[in-house]
């Protein structure tokens, strides 16, 4: 158990780096800061020169893999770190100078417990990418077959335990202390950030994530998602076959190559949307340097170790959400937000139609160029003080992706329209989904199952609830009050005074001689 001191210093020590790169200005001048958290602040940049134009990723680089990681996921709190701080975060580059090949080589074989040899006729010695959690290698299998062998940086599990530790140490007092940190749940946003890592940090269920991404994806034409290499890989490392194509953000290759952009544009933002609605299940890392394209224009996706999951509520919800948005149906949109309990009950759901109104409106009609979805999320947290909405940690990965998303989209063909592409998918998706047919087939399968559980809950309630037996039931007995259940009560100087009366009685009795 690490002491508190520990994380105080810990916390003091980033604080420096951050006041450093003129990242806590923002935190001094917000009038919602607790003041505890002020202090810690002033005390952290005592002395430390802070530059006009604060660096956010700047810190978070210098800081170390853990902050590297989590300001990734606050880019898409605005809400929380503030506008200018998280369109800052979003130019975050994952990357960190390569390992000795020794090094790799080592933690290879301390992983498989035989010789890189026994597994590869050949590795390269320089890395393709080197990020703050692996680094990656091109390399040919014994069986001739080309292969992207992606190796965990040795110990990084153990630091990023160590720095996670102290995020949770320092989101409990900062809820704690009540106020606009309690709506924020800093506790909530922690653990999500700990289940990615930890998920990111093994790297079989990396590969599990990319087997069930590609299962889910099987039958949309243009997207691919490479195979893995069981056989090669643990825990901390994973084989998947090598993808021969262009990353993403080379446009001039990808327009020398008889690319069409703008359709690759709108296949990119459909890919994201059947993974989110309709499957559930998303690729949430997707940046420039995670998606290539194939010769034949495929869309490949790699490093799959931040993935998003939905439930079907949730994505009917969402559903109705970005199509009332679109549409300009504010008060279901209003509505869902009560239905899905985002917003607390004793507000006023005509209100709040007016809120998003005010979100929804000043872009309707806007050249397709000034139309954005992260415009859009800003507004959107913009009113959630005001209607006392708290965090919801199982969006955030979404919302980060669709940000991701739509930069990416926008890049490849600025005149494209969010809206458009994803209307008609959006408005098909619910019809199938909320439609007569679907809600009649719903119901059938919901009672059909309950039904079939009846049998069973009636025998557990048998088990709970026996027959009676041949004794009679016995008649309700007094409670007595124990003597150690009494500990605290605030009547033991009459049980004293009580008790020495008594003493003196006997002593008396015996004394005269009647005992």
């Amino acid at each position: 158990m690490t002491s508190p001191a520990t994380h105080i210093l810990r916390l003091l020590r980033w604080g420096r780096v951050l006041a450093r790169h003129g990242a806590l200005r923002g935190i001094e001048n917000d009038r919602n800061a607790p003041k505890q958290v002020k202090r810690l602040v002033r005390l952290a940049r005592l002395g430390t020169f802070q530059p006009r134009v604060p660096d956010y990723a700047g810190a978070f680089q210098a800081i170390g893999p853990a902050a590297i990681k989590l300001g990734q996921s606050l880019a898409t709190r605005p809400d929380l770190v503030g506008e200018e701080a998280a369109r800052n975060l979003l130019t975050l580059q994952d990357s960190l100078p390569p390992l000795p090949f020794a090094a790799i080589e080592q933690a290879i074989e301390s992983g498989f417990g035989k010789p890189v040899s026994e597994m590869f006729l050949s590795l390269d010695t320089d890395p393709v990418g080197s990020a703050s959690v692996a680094q990656v290698h091109r390399g040919i299998t014994t069986d001739g077959r080309h292969v992207a062998v992606k190796v965990l940086r040795p110990g990084i599990r153990e630091k990023f335990a160590r720095d996670i530790e102290t995020y949770e140490w320092a989101a409990a007092h900062l809820e704690a202390m009540g106020g606009e940190a309690t709506r924020l749940r800093p506790r909530a946003v922690i653990d999500n950030f700990k289940r990615w890592t930890s998920r990111e940090l093994d790297l079989r269920r990396e590969a599990a994530s990319a087997s069930e991404l590609a299962d889910a994806m099987n039958g949309y034409a243009g997207y691919r998602v490479p195979d893995i290499d069981w056989d090669r890989t643990c825990g901390t490392v994973m084989t998947i076959a090598w993808i021969d194509g262009t990353k993403l953000s080379n446009l001039d290759a990808l327009r020398a190559g008889g690319i069409d952009l703008p359709e690759l544009a709108q296949r990119l933002v459909l890919s994201f949307l059947t993974q989110a609605i309709s499957a559930g299940f998303f690729h949430a890392d997707m940046h420039q340097g995670n998606l290539f394209v194939e010769a034949d224009g495929t869309i490949a996706a790699i490093d799959f170790g931040i993935m998003g999951r939905i439930d079907r509520r949730a994505r009917l919800w969402l559903a109705e959400i970005l199509y009332g948005l679109t549409t300009g149906n504010y008060r279901r949109v209003a509505e869902i937000h009560f239905e899905a309990q985002y917003v607390p009950s004793h507000h006023s759901v005509d209100e709040f139609a007016t809120a998003l109104r005010a979100v929804g409106e000043p872009m309707r009609g806007k050249p397709v160029s000034e139309l954005s979805v992260g415009g859009m999320l800003d507004g959107l947290f913009a009113i959630t003080r005001d209607f006392d909405m708290q965090v919801q940690p199982h969006l955030l990965l979404l919302q980060k992706t669709m940000v991701m998303v739509e930069g990416l989209a926008t890049s490849l063909d600025p005149e494209i329209n969010m809206w458009d592409v994803s209307g008609p998918f959006v408005k098909g998706w619910i019809r199938d989904e909320l439609g007569p047919e679907a809600a009649l087939a719903d119901r059938l399968r919901t009672d059909a199952e309950t039904l079939l559980r009846l049998p069973e809950l009636l025998r557990r309630i048998e088990d709970r609830f026996p027959a009676k037996g041949g004794a009679p039931e016995q008649r309700p007995l007094p409670e007595v009050e124990l003597v150690w259940e009494r500990r605290g009560d605030r009547r033991w100087p009459g049980y004293a005074l009580a008790l020495a009366i008594g003493g003196a009685a006997v002593w008396g009795a015996g004394a005269l001689g009647w005992l």
